[in-house]
């Protein structure tokens, strides 16, 4: 008698051991599962109308270059032939040639439509996100030029080391479906 009483223990040991296994195994899987579902991916975003071009996106990031990169708003444009984005300050004359340049890496291609006017575009892999366009498209323009996070370059980091020193607290986390926030249509293609 005592034997089967220690195998029907024995017996009832393992099936509630199994039992709670697969309810565990099945718990873990259906949590992940629904947290996949409800749970909105988040990415962080620059808020270009806090931004105060202070560079430290450039210098900051733990991308080398880094993943902050100048967007243009081409319906903000004004196709300027003297943009304060492209041009330096004391620029001697109003030609391509680096040294009149602003940006340090050349990453702004500037091309004639007609006179007077000219079009701007940014070539993203030159770009360090400085900021120093930025600042002189909102200084002398109509703000055209904004820095803004690129998704597919960024790491998305916990914590970004970008955001932890931003005077302006202009980067934020917001859900991925709402990943860039830009001063107007940056979609013109250069090559159409």
């Amino acid at each position: 008698m005592e034997n089967n009483s220690k195998s029907k223990n024995r017996r009832e040991f393992i099936q509630s051991g199994v039992r709670l296994s697969l309810a565990l195994a099945l718990g873990s899987v259906s949590g992940l599962a629904l947290s996949k579902v409800v749970k909105d991916d988040y990415v962080w975003q620059i808020d270009p109308f806090e931004c105060t071009q202070c560079g430290r996106c450039a210098t900051d990031c733990v991308m080398s270059p880094s993943a902050v990169k100048c967007v243009h708003a081409y319906d903000l444009c004004g196709y300027c032939d003297l943009c304060g984005g492209y041009f330096k300050p004391d620029a001697n004359q109003l030609s391509t040639a680096a040294e009149n340049q602003l940006c340090p890496t050349g990453a702004i291609e500037r091309k004639f439509i007609e006179e007077p006017y000219f079009e701007y575009h940014i070539i993203e892999d030159l770009c360090i996100g400085c900021a120093k366009c930025v600042e002189g498209c909102t200084a002398f323009g109509n703000g055209s030029l904004h820095l803004q996070i690129i998704h597919d370059i960024c790491l998305n980091c916990n914590e970004c080391s970008i955001a932890r020193v931003c005077p302006s607290n202009a980067i934020k986390r917001v859900p991925a479906s709402e990943a860039y926030n830009v001063k107007g249509d940056f979609t013109n293609n250069p090559e159409s």
